[in-house]
């Protein structure tokens, strides 16, 4: 059960403003890695905000995110993680699901993933909602219909960066919202410990993108 609830708190990475002048309490730090939770109004589910430094450009960072199908390789229980429909180098659009283990079932979604900088600060952010269509329904599987998030990415001098990712998302089905909040770290620690390992592979070592001033 314990990995069950950390699977269905982390089904999406999908993003937006929403926390901004949240209430914050930290709830847990370890490696560096700090994790906050807040309650938002109108949902029983917290939110969650992490913030981490890593030794990685920002060009890296963000190949790594847009990289969908490594997602099964850092992201918390994924099963599969398909592109959809490639828009632009900075949009995309895929599909994912995640496995959890029985009774509960699977949880899936379609994400609209876009990248942005702002051309002064250079601070990278990172937005992709839950969106409806694109994937039929499958049977068996819960279709996460409401998540909300954002990665904000910020270049540091000596090839560092300041992430800070938020998440909010509903998955759906009859799992109570305290059981939820009760495992809501633990999710989020791993993936940023396993970010960690993917950015050290050759495949994101010095590359460059075009629409990111590092």
């Amino acid at each position: 059960m314990y990995k069950t609830l950390s699977a269905i708190f982390l089904i999406a990475l999908n993003f937006n403003t929403v926390f901004a002048q949240k209430e914050w309490k930290l709830s847990k730090e370890k490696e560096g890695i700090k994790i906050y939770t807040s309650i938002l109004p109108h949902s029983k589910i917290k939110a969650v905000k992490v913030e981490c430094a890593f030794k990685a450009k920002a060009s890296e960072f963000v190949a790594l995110l847009l990289d969908v199908e490594s997602a099964k390789e850092w992201v918390y229980h994924t099963k599969s993680c398909k592109l959809i429909k490639q828009v632009s180098p900075s949009e995309l659009y895929y599909y994912s699901e995640v496995s959890v283990p029985w009774p509960v079932q699977n949880r899936d979604f379609v994400a609209h993933l876009t990248v942005s900088q702002h051309p002064g600060t250079k601070l990278i952010t990172v937005d992709g909602p839950a969106v409806s269509g694109f994937v039929p329904l499958k049977p068996g599987v819960v279709r996460v219909e409401h998540s909300i998030g954002k990665w904000l990415i910020m270049p540091l001098e000596n090839d560092q960066i300041q992430v800070e990712y938020t998440l909010h998302l509903d998955p759906g089905g009859s799992i109570p919202a305290w059981l939820i909040n009760l495992f809501a770290t633990e999710g989020p620690l791993q993936i940023f410990k396993q970010l960690r390992v993917q950015l050290q592979k050759p495949a994101y070592k010095n590359i460059k993108l075009a629409f990111i001033k590092d």
